[in-house]
């Protein structure tokens, strides 16, 4: 047995190296700049291929209810995750809440910061312009949104001029583009404009108890074949990550 083993040894016969696996993301529109920061890392790390799919929850969910695959679901909303795991398109012991973030209210270029509450004159703000928002039907971001405008009964004055975007990062788009004027979306976003310079400024913070809690569930896909989607998923809390995602504006929960 001895002699056996030094001769593997000689004749360099170890074990061949494990092949790197390719995890495929679903992940909401507004954690781009954080996840892909995360993603690079891990990826350097381990040697494992993070590709990442970002778009509105609810369009990535319903695809994923089509069959596309995907490995990993990281969501604006609790809804949609629900909707997954209602149908059993994920693995239950594998769900928590991520992150938590902030509605806000962006303007084109820099402008003064505004109170939010029922008085404000958002209509009159807009003096003709457009509301961006992502799609108020659908989209997380757009849909707390809309509520939080109902609560402060501010969404009656300025529904007609709502321009609605298939995402979050769409609809920040066009007020740095300064297309419209105002935007409604989330504090991270208006973060990761910052770091290209000062096409948009937050002008006000919309009251916490004016919409519901802003969550980002995540869990694995039931029929995933790659276990290291299961470790990329620990990784999403491991403090560096953590890190990662409080410097780009979002709440990290426990």
């Amino acid at each position: 047995m001895r002699l056996l083993v030094a001769l593997t040894v000689a004749l360099g016969l170890t074990a061949p190296p494990v092949a790197a696996a390719e995890i495929t993301v679903f992940a909401a529109a507004s954690l781009k700049t954080a996840l892909d920061r995360i993603a690079a890392d891990w990826q350097a790390e381990t040697g494992h291929v993070v590709v990442v799919s970002y778009g509105g929850s609810s369009g990535l969910a319903k695809q994923i209810e089509q069959g596309a695959p995907a490995d990993l679901f990281l969501s604006a909303a609790v809804n949609w995750m629900d909707v997954l795991e209602a149908g059993g398109l994920i693995r239950p012991d594998t769900r928590r809440d991520l992150l938590g973030n902030t509605l806000v209210l962006v303007a084109s270029g820099q402008v003064a910061a505004v109170r939010i509450a029922p008085d404000m004159d958002l209509a009159g703000m807009l003096a003709g312009g457009k509301l961006s928002m992502a799609l108020t039907g659908s989209v997380p971001a757009g849909q707390y949104g809309k509520e939080a405008l109902e609560t402060l009964g501010l969404w009656a004055s300025v529904e007609g001029s709502v321009a609605q975007s298939e995402n979050v990062r769409a609809a920040l788009a066009l007020v740095a583009l300064g297309e419209a004027p105002y935007g409604i979306v989330y504090a991270s976003d208006a973060i990761a404009d910052d770091e290209s310079g000062d096409a948009v400024s937050v002008v006000g913070i919309f009251p916490a108890d004016s919409h519901a809690p802003i969550l980002y569930p995540v869990a694995v896909i039931a029929d995933s074949p790659v276990p290291e989607a299961v470790a990329f998923l620990a990784h999403l809390s491991s403090p560096g990550a953590a890190a990662v995602f409080t410097a780009q504006g979002f709440v990290v929960l426990k």
